[in-house]
């Protein structure tokens, strides 16, 4: 029923969270990531009070944190919101489909598996050697746009961390021609789902040792992400070799896409260049205007200086 979230479905058996308490150092890593994913929803305003949230859960280690912090947050966040996580079995040959139910019933998080064979139409479609997960990827997102749809969902959250941000940015530049990355924040196409990334903030290195420490139960995705031949490695490796030859070059190349001058780059779709030369007289002309207001003449100084002094 559209508006109303689906129960959680049960799965035969439980798989519980890590036990005991977690490490000083696992609580450190905790607070710094919870940290970063407030600051991002704060900065963008992605979770607003009463909103629906669908976290996509693959079963890599980006989703599982994303739900992790976001359950996490939930607990204490000034605002109220839902959280359903939604997988899509995509029917890959030997996917263990009982993890995610399992996993997730332990938690007692609501969720919901859209079952769809996106499998078969890459494989007959795509030809061999190629790289699958261009239409992996829109088949994907059009069964999650569908099911947000049809359930009042009314943002889409995303597992996508700063590291994917930085290497979507080099994709667009060096193989699209585009200054382009991924918005923490962005409109669908179509103009009807809110898609977020509350990881935006996190680097991918901080997900990993978090997975680590908290045992997810991860699950390989043999589909796509084991094409060596992928740009993405290519572009993955080499900010990886950057990063290990001058530490920080990564955050420093996000913190560029927060700081954004238009009229330092070349696209007159986005700055009037034509405009400048009006400005330039505009401004002139209002310099000109207070030079003139500000000059005095001699006698009008005088008189300033006469009517300043106390007669007797």
């Amino acid at each position: 029923m559209p508006g109303s979230l689906p129960r959680a479905a049960h799965g035969t058996t439980k798989m519980p969270p890590p036990d005991g308490r977690p490490s000083r150092t696992l609580a450190r890593l905790q607070a710094r990531l919870r940290g970063s994913v407030g600051k991002a929803i704060q900065d963008f305003g992605m979770i607003a009070p009463g909103d629906r949230v669908m976290v996509c859960l693959s079963g890599g280690k980006d989703s599982y944190t994303l739900l992790d912090i976001l359950l996490s947050l939930k607990r204490s966040a000034p605002v109220a919101f839902d959280l359903l996580a939604v997988n899509l079995d995509q029917k890959q040959p030997g996917f263990p489909e009982h993890i995610l139910p399992e996993y997730l019933t332990s938690l007692g998080v609501p969720f919901h598996i859209i079952e769809q064979d996106t499998y078969s139409v890459v494989k007959r479609v795509i030809p061999e050697g190629r790289t699958l997960c261009g239409l992996c990827s829109r088949l994907r997102r059009g069964a999650l746009y569908r099911f947000a749809a049809e359930n009042g969902i009314t943002k889409i959250a995303l597992g996508h961390h700063r590291d994917d941000i930085v290497a979507t940015l080099f994709l667009n530049l060096f193989f699209g021609g585009r200054l382009k990355a991924m918005a923490p924040k962005l409109l669908s196409d179509d103009s009807r789902h809110i898609v977020i990334r509350p990881l935006a903030y996190v680097a991918e290195r901080d997900i990993e040792r978090y997975a680590r420490g908290r045992r997810f139960p991860l699950i390989p995705c043999t589909l796509c992400g084991s094409q060596d031949n992928m740009q993405r490695v290519a572009i993955k490796n080499m900010l990886a070799a950057w990063e290990h030859a001058h530490p920080g070059r990564t955050e420093s190349i996000f913190s560029a896409l927060r700081h954004v001058e238009l009229e330092h780059l070349a696209d007159p779709r986005h700055f009037d260049f034509t405009a400048l030369d009006e400005r330039r007289v505009r401004t002139q002309s209002a310099q000109a205007g207070a030079a003139h207001v500000a000059a005095m003449t001699m006698e009008e100084e005088d008189a300033l200086i006469e009517a300043a002094i106390p007669r007797p």
